[in-house]
């Protein structure tokens, strides 16, 4: 498994189990990500799987398509999609123009949402894929970009760990 695998895997299984964690009684409950409850989130991040094996097969996904609904097993149904995209990312990625770093970001990012919403401690996440994915995002996430779940980077308290520089960069408010 090269590198670049070995961390899209590590994001793709932190994110699998923080859905692992989410159930019928807690997909209600708000997010960091503004409008966004819990089986929202979770519904935007299974469908991520799907846009991003699109795209690392070289064509385009339909960004505007209509998020499919999952209302239980949002676990198990993730890990399905997750095994396709490090399928894609084994045929496609070295030669894709998809970055690693992009998809790192989105489930790093989104893992710190779906942390928050749980009562998780940012503690228990893994500390690289906030650091891979904060420096992705420097790099990318332009001021023109900054629509919807990433909105105006705000300044992470002192003393933050990787996850709420992270979220502070995407926008998010941290503590």
């Amino acid at each position: 498994m090269t590198d670049e695998a070995g961390i899209l895997s590590r994001a793709l299984d932190q994110t699998g189990d923080l859905l692992d964690r989410v159930h019928a009684e807690t997909a209600s409950r708000p997010t960091p990500c503004e409008g966004w409850d819990i089986g929202r989130l979770a519904d935007h991040v299974i469908a991520d799987g799907a846009n991003f094996v699109t795209m690392l097969r070289g064509e385009q996904p339909d960004w505007a398509a209509p998020t499919p609904h999952v209302s239980e097993s949002w676990g198990p149904t993730f890990r399905v999609g997750a095994d396709d995209v490090l399928h894609a990312w084994d045929q496609h990625g070295a030669g894709a123009s998809v970055p690693v770093g992009m998809l790192v970001a989105e489930y790093a990012v989104h893992s710190w949402d779906l942390a928050q919403a749980l009562g998780i401690p940012s503690a228990e996440l893994d500390p690289e894929l906030a650091e891979a994915g904060l420096g992705f995002m420097r790099a990318n996430l332009k001021p023109e970009m900054r629509t919807g779940a990433f909105a105006a980077e705000i300044e992470a308290p002192e003393g933050a760990g990787a996850y709420e520089r992270l979220a502070a960069f995407a926008g998010r408010e941290v503590s």
